[in-house]
Protein backbone atom coordinates (compact mmCIF):
# COMPACT_ATOMS: atom_id res chain seq x y z
CA UNK A 1 0.00 0.00 0.00
CA UNK A 2 2.54 2.51 0.96
CA UNK A 3 4.25 2.07 -2.52
CA UNK A 4 1.20 2.18 -4.22
CA UNK A 5 -0.78 5.04 -2.69
CA UNK A 6 1.99 6.71 -0.20
CA UNK A 7 2.72 9.51 -2.89
CA UNK A 8 -0.44 10.43 -4.08
CA UNK A 9 -2.28 10.37 -0.32
CA UNK A 10 0.93 13.17 0.70
CA UNK A 11 0.24 15.05 -2.09
CA UNK A 12 -3.45 14.84 -1.00
CA UNK A 13 -2.63 16.09 2.29
CA UNK A 14 0.11 18.62 1.09
CA UNK A 15 -3.18 20.24 -1.42
CA UNK A 16 -5.77 19.92 1.78
CA UNK A 17 -3.09 21.72 4.55
CA UNK A 18 -2.61 24.52 1.49
CA UNK A 19 -6.46 25.14 0.87
CA UNK A 20 -7.00 25.55 4.34
CA UNK A 21 -4.71 27.59 4.94
CA UNK A 22 -4.96 29.89 2.27
CA UNK A 23 -9.01 29.91 3.25
CA UNK A 24 -8.66 29.72 6.77
CA UNK A 25 -5.47 31.84 7.59
CA UNK A 26 -4.21 33.94 4.73
CA UNK A 27 -7.47 35.30 3.22
CA UNK A 28 -7.65 37.25 6.60
CA UNK A 29 -4.00 38.24 7.50
CA UNK A 30 -4.26 41.59 6.47
CA UNK A 31 -1.32 44.00 6.15
CA UNK A 32 -0.09 47.54 5.44
CA UNK A 33 2.70 47.70 3.14
CA UNK A 34 5.04 50.68 3.06
CA UNK A 35 6.56 52.46 0.55
CA UNK A 36 8.30 55.67 -0.41
CA UNK A 37 7.91 57.27 -4.09
CA UNK A 38 10.27 60.67 -5.30
CA UNK A 39 7.46 62.77 -7.01
CA UNK A 40 7.15 65.70 -5.24
CA UNK A 41 9.00 68.88 -6.00
CA UNK A 42 12.08 69.96 -4.59
CA UNK A 43 10.98 71.70 -1.17
CA UNK A 44 7.96 70.01 -0.23
CA UNK A 45 7.49 68.12 2.32
CA UNK A 46 6.75 64.39 2.27
CA UNK A 47 2.86 63.68 1.79
CA UNK A 48 1.66 60.69 3.24
CA UNK A 49 -1.41 58.66 1.07
CA UNK A 50 -3.25 55.35 2.23
CA UNK A 51 -4.67 53.42 -0.83
CA UNK A 52 -7.00 51.05 -0.50
CA UNK A 53 -8.21 48.52 -3.04
CA UNK A 54 -10.51 45.53 -3.80
CA UNK A 55 -12.40 45.32 -0.46
CA UNK A 56 -14.99 43.16 -1.79
CA UNK A 57 -16.73 43.26 1.17
CA UNK A 58 -19.57 40.22 1.85
CA UNK A 59 -21.78 41.06 4.80
CA UNK A 60 -20.65 39.28 8.18
CA UNK A 61 -16.58 40.28 7.59
CA UNK A 62 -16.28 42.05 10.64
CA UNK A 63 -12.39 41.11 10.52
CA UNK A 64 -12.13 42.98 7.50
CA UNK A 65 -14.37 46.03 8.68
CA UNK A 66 -12.37 46.56 11.59
CA UNK A 67 -8.63 46.26 10.28
CA UNK A 68 -10.07 49.02 7.77
CA UNK A 69 -11.45 51.00 10.46
CA UNK A 70 -8.18 50.81 12.28
CA UNK A 71 -6.22 52.38 9.28
CA UNK A 72 -7.91 55.64 10.24
CA UNK A 73 -5.25 55.50 13.27
CA UNK A 74 -2.17 56.39 10.22
CA UNK A 75 -3.41 59.68 9.83
CA UNK A 76 -2.82 60.06 6.16
CA UNK A 77 -3.07 62.95 4.38
CA UNK A 78 -5.45 61.63 2.16
CA UNK A 79 -6.70 58.63 0.82
CA UNK A 80 -7.34 56.82 -2.23
CA UNK A 81 -9.93 54.38 -2.89
CA UNK A 82 -9.25 52.31 -6.50
CA UNK A 83 -12.22 50.23 -6.69
CA UNK A 84 -14.23 46.74 -6.85
CA UNK A 85 -15.77 48.14 -3.16
CA UNK A 86 -18.10 45.08 -2.96
CA UNK A 87 -18.98 41.10 -3.40
CA UNK A 88 -22.37 41.87 -2.33
CA UNK A 89 -25.70 43.48 -2.97
CA UNK A 90 -25.92 43.49 0.50
CA UNK A 91 -22.61 44.63 1.27
CA UNK A 92 -23.03 48.95 0.66
CA UNK A 93 -23.84 49.30 5.09
CA UNK A 94 -20.93 47.50 5.96
CA UNK A 95 -18.12 49.17 3.54
CA UNK A 96 -19.49 52.23 4.63
CA UNK A 97 -18.77 51.31 7.92
CA UNK A 98 -15.61 49.88 7.47
CA UNK A 99 -14.57 52.93 5.66
CA UNK A 100 -16.41 55.28 7.50
CA UNK A 101 -13.36 56.86 9.73
CA UNK A 102 -11.08 56.57 6.54
CA UNK A 103 -13.47 59.15 4.96
CA UNK A 104 -12.85 61.71 7.91
CA UNK A 105 -9.73 62.55 5.16
CA UNK A 106 -9.90 63.62 2.13
CA UNK A 107 -9.99 61.55 -0.73
CA UNK A 108 -10.79 59.99 -3.60
CA UNK A 109 -12.17 57.33 -5.42
CA UNK A 110 -12.27 54.77 -9.19
CA UNK A 111 -15.52 52.13 -9.71
CA UNK A 112 -14.14 48.87 -10.83
CA UNK A 113 -16.36 46.28 -12.36
CA UNK A 114 -17.26 44.53 -8.84
CA UNK A 115 -19.02 48.03 -8.01
CA UNK A 116 -20.93 48.26 -10.86
CA UNK A 117 -21.94 44.09 -10.82
CA UNK A 118 -22.01 41.18 -8.72
CA UNK A 119 -19.65 38.80 -9.29
CA UNK A 120 -20.20 35.16 -11.19
CA UNK A 121 -18.64 31.78 -10.23
CA UNK A 122 -15.90 30.67 -12.40
CA UNK A 123 -13.30 28.07 -13.28
CA UNK A 124 -10.15 29.31 -11.72
CA UNK A 125 -8.32 27.47 -14.49
CA UNK A 126 -9.98 30.49 -17.43
CA UNK A 127 -7.61 33.10 -15.88
CA UNK A 128 -5.14 30.57 -17.54
CA UNK A 129 -6.89 30.12 -20.22
CA UNK A 130 -7.74 33.53 -21.23
CA UNK A 131 -4.16 34.61 -20.07
CA UNK A 132 -2.60 32.40 -22.63
CA UNK A 133 -5.18 33.53 -25.78
CA UNK A 134 -4.53 37.07 -24.69
CA UNK A 135 -8.02 37.45 -24.02
CA UNK A 136 -9.12 40.17 -20.55
CA UNK A 137 -11.98 40.79 -19.15
CA UNK A 138 -14.33 42.18 -21.95
CA UNK A 139 -11.57 43.96 -24.20
CA UNK A 140 -13.05 42.30 -27.71
CA UNK A 141 -15.81 40.45 -25.82
CA UNK A 142 -19.64 40.70 -25.93
CA UNK A 143 -21.04 43.49 -23.35
CA UNK A 144 -22.04 41.78 -20.16
CA UNK A 145 -25.41 40.48 -20.03
CA UNK A 146 -27.55 38.40 -17.48
CA UNK A 147 -25.80 39.87 -14.52
CA UNK A 148 -26.55 41.24 -11.23
CA UNK A 149 -26.34 45.18 -10.94
CA UNK A 150 -24.80 46.43 -7.66
CA UNK A 151 -26.49 49.62 -6.09
CA UNK A 152 -23.44 51.37 -6.87
CA UNK A 153 -25.23 54.53 -6.75
CA UNK A 154 -25.34 54.09 -3.21
CA UNK A 155 -21.35 54.04 -2.82
CA UNK A 156 -21.06 56.80 -4.99
CA UNK A 157 -23.51 59.32 -2.67
CA UNK A 158 -22.07 58.35 0.14
CA UNK A 159 -18.53 59.46 -0.72
CA UNK A 160 -19.72 62.25 -2.39
CA UNK A 161 -20.94 63.66 0.71
CA UNK A 162 -17.66 62.73 2.84
CA UNK A 163 -16.26 64.92 0.14
CA UNK A 164 -14.29 62.60 -1.57
CA UNK A 165 -13.58 63.70 -5.27
CA UNK A 166 -14.77 60.79 -8.36
CA UNK A 167 -12.88 60.06 -10.61
CA UNK A 168 -14.29 58.33 -13.21
CA UNK A 169 -13.55 59.32 -16.32
CA UNK A 170 -13.25 62.70 -14.92
CA UNK A 171 -10.20 65.17 -12.96
CA UNK A 172 -10.51 67.05 -9.66
CA UNK A 173 -8.33 68.16 -7.11
CA UNK A 174 -7.86 67.84 -3.32
CA UNK A 175 -6.27 70.53 -0.93
CA UNK A 176 -4.32 70.21 2.02
CA UNK A 177 -3.05 72.93 3.88
CA UNK A 178 -1.37 75.04 1.40
CA UNK A 179 -0.84 71.97 -1.18
CA UNK A 180 -2.96 71.32 -3.94
CA UNK A 181 -3.30 68.09 -5.35
CA UNK A 182 -4.84 67.59 -8.76
CA UNK A 183 -6.11 64.05 -10.01
CA UNK A 184 -7.02 62.31 -13.54
CA UNK A 185 -8.89 59.47 -13.04
CA UNK A 186 -10.72 56.64 -15.75
CA UNK A 187 -13.53 54.47 -15.12
CA UNK A 188 -12.66 50.43 -15.49
CA UNK A 189 -10.74 49.85 -18.36
CA UNK A 190 -11.44 46.26 -17.55
CA UNK A 191 -15.02 46.48 -18.75
CA UNK A 192 -14.34 48.71 -21.26
CA UNK A 193 -15.77 52.05 -19.37
CA UNK A 194 -12.61 53.84 -19.74
CA UNK A 195 -13.04 57.14 -21.92
CA UNK A 196 -9.14 58.68 -21.71
CA UNK A 197 -10.31 61.49 -24.51
CA UNK A 198 -12.46 62.75 -22.12
CA UNK A 199 -9.43 63.51 -19.19
CA UNK A 200 -6.58 63.75 -22.05
CA UNK A 201 -4.12 66.91 -21.89
CA UNK A 202 -1.72 65.54 -18.80
CA UNK A 203 -0.86 67.08 -15.61
CA UNK A 204 -2.99 70.64 -14.82
CA UNK A 205 -0.78 73.62 -13.99
CA UNK A 206 -1.06 75.17 -10.90
CA UNK A 207 -1.32 72.09 -8.71
CA UNK A 208 1.81 71.16 -6.85
CA UNK A 209 1.33 67.20 -7.42
CA UNK A 210 -0.47 65.66 -10.28
CA UNK A 211 -1.39 61.70 -10.08
CA UNK A 212 -3.43 59.33 -11.92
CA UNK A 213 -5.44 56.88 -10.63
CA UNK A 214 -7.79 53.93 -12.65
CA UNK A 215 -8.83 50.77 -11.23
CA UNK A 216 -7.34 47.66 -13.66
CA UNK A 217 -4.06 48.48 -14.92
CA UNK A 218 -4.45 48.14 -18.77
CA UNK A 219 -1.35 48.89 -21.29
CA UNK A 220 -3.93 51.08 -22.52
CA UNK A 221 -4.59 53.24 -19.77
CA UNK A 222 -0.74 53.05 -18.28
CA UNK A 223 0.53 54.13 -21.69
CA UNK A 224 -1.78 57.17 -21.93
CA UNK A 225 -0.78 58.35 -18.57
CA UNK A 226 2.64 57.98 -18.76
CA UNK A 227 2.64 59.55 -22.14
CA UNK A 228 0.59 62.54 -20.95
CA UNK A 229 3.44 63.03 -18.49
CA UNK A 230 2.21 61.87 -14.81
CA UNK A 231 5.09 61.10 -12.55
CA UNK A 232 2.70 58.29 -10.35
CA UNK A 233 -0.46 56.16 -11.53
CA UNK A 234 -2.41 54.29 -8.91
CA UNK A 235 -4.55 51.16 -9.44
CA UNK A 236 -5.91 47.76 -8.14
CA UNK A 237 -7.51 44.82 -9.13
CA UNK A 238 -4.93 42.40 -9.76
CA UNK A 239 -5.21 40.75 -6.41
CA UNK A 240 -1.36 40.54 -6.51
CA UNK A 241 -2.09 37.17 -8.88
CA UNK A 242 -4.03 36.16 -5.63
CA UNK A 243 -2.97 32.13 -5.81
CA UNK A 244 0.74 32.70 -6.00
CA UNK A 245 3.94 30.47 -5.87
CA UNK A 246 6.32 31.20 -2.95
CA UNK A 247 9.74 31.82 -4.42
CA UNK A 248 8.06 32.29 -8.45
CA UNK A 249 5.11 34.93 -7.76
CA UNK A 250 1.79 35.39 -9.52
CA UNK A 251 0.65 33.38 -12.08
CA UNK A 252 -1.76 35.59 -13.61
CA UNK A 253 -3.08 39.49 -13.37
CA UNK A 254 -6.35 39.52 -15.03
CA UNK A 255 -5.29 41.87 -17.64
CA UNK A 256 -2.66 42.74 -20.20
CA UNK A 257 0.09 44.02 -17.54
CA UNK A 258 3.24 41.27 -17.11
CA UNK A 259 3.13 39.65 -13.78
CA UNK A 260 6.53 40.95 -12.69
CA UNK A 261 4.18 44.25 -11.89
CA UNK A 262 1.12 42.43 -10.57
CA UNK A 263 1.67 44.10 -7.23
CA UNK A 264 3.95 46.89 -5.30
CA UNK A 265 5.81 49.59 -7.27
CA UNK A 266 7.16 49.27 -10.24
CA UNK A 267 7.79 51.84 -13.83
CA UNK A 268 6.17 52.00 -16.66
CA UNK A 269 7.52 53.53 -20.06
CA UNK A 270 5.71 55.31 -23.04
CA UNK A 271 6.74 57.04 -25.84
CA UNK A 272 9.67 58.05 -24.62
CA UNK A 273 8.62 58.77 -20.58
CA UNK A 274 8.54 57.20 -17.71
CA UNK A 275 5.82 57.30 -14.61
CA UNK A 276 6.24 55.03 -11.42
CA UNK A 277 3.34 52.51 -10.95
CA UNK A 278 1.98 51.22 -7.90
CA UNK A 279 -1.03 48.44 -8.06
CA UNK A 280 -2.31 47.61 -5.13
CA UNK A 281 -3.12 43.56 -4.49
CA UNK A 282 -6.16 44.75 -2.70
CA UNK A 283 -7.75 43.26 0.83
CA UNK A 284 -10.72 41.04 -0.22
CA UNK A 285 -11.53 38.61 -2.89
CA UNK A 286 -14.69 37.19 -5.06
CA UNK A 287 -16.85 35.61 -2.84
CA UNK A 288 -16.62 32.81 -5.06
CA UNK A 289 -12.76 32.11 -4.48
CA UNK A 290 -12.15 33.32 -0.98
CA UNK A 291 -8.43 32.42 -0.57
CA UNK A 292 -5.35 33.66 -0.81
CA UNK A 293 -1.97 32.39 -0.70
CA UNK A 294 1.32 33.75 -0.30
CA UNK A 295 -0.45 37.12 -1.71
CA UNK A 296 -2.29 38.35 1.95
CA UNK A 297 -4.48 40.90 1.48
CA UNK A 298 -3.15 44.55 2.46
CA UNK A 299 -3.52 48.19 1.93
CA UNK A 300 -0.54 50.72 1.12
CA UNK A 301 0.88 53.75 2.81
CA UNK A 302 2.90 55.48 0.00
CA UNK A 303 5.25 58.26 1.35
CA UNK A 304 5.68 60.74 -1.82
CA UNK A 305 8.96 62.62 -1.52
CA UNK A 306 10.33 65.07 -3.07
CA UNK A 307 12.09 64.33 -6.36
CA UNK A 308 16.20 63.59 -6.51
Amino acid sequence: MRARYGVPLTLTAVGAAGLAYAAGVEVRSFRLRRVTVPVLPRGMRPLRVLQVSDIHMVSGQRKKQRWLQSLAGLRPDFVINTGDNLSDTEGVPETLDALGPLMEFPGAYVFGSNDYYGPKLRNPARYLIERAQGRHGLNGNAPAVGVVHNPWEELRDAFDAAGWVGLSNSRGRLKLEGIEIALTGLDDPHIKRDRYAEVAGGPESGADLSLAVVHAPYLRSLDAFTTDGYPLILAGHTHGGQLCIPFYGALVTNCDIDTDRVKGLSTHTAAGRTSYLHVSAGCGTNRYTPVRFACPPEATLLTLTARD
